[in-house]
């Protein structure tokens, strides 16, 4: 399973690594999200979006306004799509920006986007099982540490969160 944390520091992270290129992206052809841009996270205008029912906050790279009034999240990743499908962590995450645009007016968002760098889209379904999954994942998310990482010379110098762990390897390193 995947460690909740690093899903939640990719969320964090996720946006404001690549706020420029879906800037950039913005006048492109939309082929799975296919409806208007009404928001594009630019890291500069307008605060996050708010779930209190899920104890989370956020700002997806860009929502989009479907023919019927509901407004859908896109997430914009710069990698090419993953040779292995869509990593546990890419979903997740736009379980978390489907969440934040769960409560508007003109109803629940149906599904979310995932568009990577080569230009390939993927439909992310918003239902009970996707729910189910989020709400899991935050509820583990919330739970104590309890000691599972096991760092080690040959796994924490390669770590994307190596400078940030209170686990790494060695552990005087700090």
């Amino acid at each position: 399973m995947i460690d909740p944390r690093v899903v939640f520091a990719l969320v964090a992270l996720g946006a404001s690594a690549v706020a420029g290129w879906a800037l950039r992206e913005v006048g492109q052809a939309r082929a799975e999200s296919g409806g208007e841009v009404v928001a594009v996270d630019v890291g500069r205008t307008g605060g996050p979006l708010r779930a209190p029912r899920w104890g989370i906050v956020g700002r997806p790279d860009e929502i989009v306004r479907l023919a019927d009034g509901r407004e859908v999240p896109v997430e914009v990743k710069s990698r090419t799509t993953p040779r292995g499908g869509i990593p546990d962590s890419h979903r997740l995450q736009v379980y978390a920006y489907l969440a934040l645009l769960d409560d508007q007016p003109r109803g629940a968002p149906p599904f979310g986007v995932l568009r990577y760098g080569d230009g390939r889209e993927f439909r992310v379904p918003w239902n009970d099982a996707a729910r189910q999954e989020l709400a899991a994942t935050i509820t583990e998310a919330r739970r104590p540490y309890d000691g599972r990482a096991r760092p080690g010379p040959d796994r924490c110098p390669r770590c994307p969160w190596y400078a940030a762990c209170d686990a790494r390897w060695p552990s005087t390193a700090r």
